[in-house]
């Protein structure tokens, strides 16, 4: 359907008829005449252009001007409502860029890849399917930093996530100062909305709050973590003395990431390679979304330019017009 969005513009309409009416006449005929002692020497001379313009100008100028103030009164084609996917959930992705995170125990299409690079390769994915909710994303190292605000952009989460690199935020971990800066940001959300899914490899070895108190504040604030664990529990490692097997995963502080999840309502997940945190994200998949009122939206296309392109038409030729007159 057509609509205006100023159509109150339409006022315009009768500006050229008071401009003319309240607007002195140059010269009337009777006060020419009153001038003029011998009229018969000027029978054979042009009258004034006013008297003589072409009532095809007139009626273009009209349209110009209709067109014009239609033109500014902003015409629209407005679609059909679309409904959109509304869940309410609030949901915080908060990745550890730790030095630790270089090491390559996980696999993409059989080749070897860092921990960082596994899980950006997976959670594209999953924040690709979180259709509805508003995610944010915080890298965390030795300092703890909002990378993207809550946000129904998905896109760009998963892009900023893409661009981040190990180191970024330092080479420590500051698992408690991501926590609190999450909760930060959740804690104006509603009660039932706030999920905050965090991915470390390691040990808390830096920040001001401790994972446990920040786990506190966070159950304080019904705000639920789910902790996830990465890295294998075995690896095959060449040295002067040959190959031998290590565990890469010695500094994981499963208890405390256990106690986290505990604490707050949660889960915690371990991923020792690629298809278990697939299999973690798409758990993660079946939250139960917090039902909200249905939000509609009604695609429009703007069709100012065809009145306006029309405007400048009937100006062009009356100026034309003119000049060959």
């Amino acid at each position: 359907m057509m609509h205006f969005y100023w159509p109150w513009l339409f006022l315009l309409l009768p500006l050229p008829l008071l401009i003319r009416f309240f607007s002195p006449a140059h010269i009337t005929a009777q006060q020419a005449a009153l001038k003029v002692p011998f009229l018969e020497d000027f029978d054979n001379q042009q009258t004034p252009v006013i008297a003589t313009e072409k009532p095809w100008l007139l009626r273009l100028a009209t349209v110009g001007w209709l067109c014009l103030v239609i033109a500014c009164a902003r015409p629209q084609w407005l679609g059909e409502p679309i409904e959109q996917s509304i869940s309410g959930r609030d949901l915080m992705l908060a990745v550890d860029l730790s030095e630790s995170m270089t090491v390559q125990d996980f696999s993409l299409d059989n080749q070897a890849v860092d921990r960082l690079t596994a899980i950006k390769a997976i959670a594209e994915d999953f924040i690709e399917r979180r259709v509805g909710d508003r995610v944010g994303l915080v890298l965390f190292g030795t300092n703890a930093y909002l990378q993207t605000p809550l946000t129904f952009d998905r896109k760009t989460v998963a892009a900023l996530l893409d661009e981040s690199a190990i180191g970024l935020a330092g080479e420590s971990t500051a698992i408690g100062d991501a926590i609190g800066l999450a909760i930060k940001r959740l804690q104006n959300q509603s009660d039932n909305s706030r999920v905050l899914i965090l991915l470390t490899d390691g040990a808390n070895t830096a920040g001001e709050v401790t994972p446990l108190k920040a786990a506190e504040l966070a159950a304080a604030y019904h705000l639920k973590i789910y902790t996830i664990g990465i890295g294998a529990d075995e690896m095959v490692v060449s040295n002067f003395f040959g190959n031998r097997k290590v565990n890469p995963s010695a500094d994981l502080d499963e208890k405390t990431l256990t106690a986290i999840a505990q604490k707050t309502g949660g889960r915690y997940f371990r991923a020792r390679d690629t298809e278990e945190l697939s299999k973690i994200y798409q758990l993660l998949d079946q939250l139960e979304p917090v039902e909200k009122d249905k939000r509609y939206f009604r695609p429009h296309s703007e069709l100012y330019f065809w009145p306006l392109a029309m405007a400048l038409l009937c100006a062009a030729t009356i100026s034309l017009k003119r000049i060959i007159d």
